[in-house]
């Protein structure tokens, strides 16, 4: 789970700084052949790729009330790749949030 949650959020991470890379969209040829040239959509992509595939592996192994709550991991990784990637000041009442999550999360997990 640890691993398909930090693709999952790899991929959203990577969609970010390519988000950024991008510019004004536009229905042209052009703008849709410079999204070939943007490697963090590419890494994007594949990433994304390989947490669906390991979703698929935890879904058949796990149970879906045990396999889906701790998929909520991945906002805590994201709040983290908030702080150390995009240097983003995260409030306070998110970081409350988020230690709810992982309080949720380990409630969950000790009831496996």
């Amino acid at each position: 789970m640890v691993v398909q949650t930090l693709l999952l959020v790899t991929s959203q991470v990577t969609l970010k700084i390519a988000m950024t890379k991008m510019g004004k969209f536009e229905w042209a040829k052009d703008y849709f052949i410079s999204l070939t040239k943007n490697i963090p959509l590419a890494v994007s992509g594949i990433t994304i790729v390989g947490a669906t595939l390991l979703w698929f592996h935890v879904l058949k192994k796990y149970e879906f009330s045990l396999a889906y709550p701790l998929v909520a991991m991945s906002y805590v990784f994201g709040m983290i790749a908030a702080l150390v990637v995009f240097k983003e000041a995260i409030p306070t009442a998110r970081w409350i949030g988020v230690t709810l999550i992982i309080i949720g999360v380990i409630l969950v997990a000790r009831t496996a």
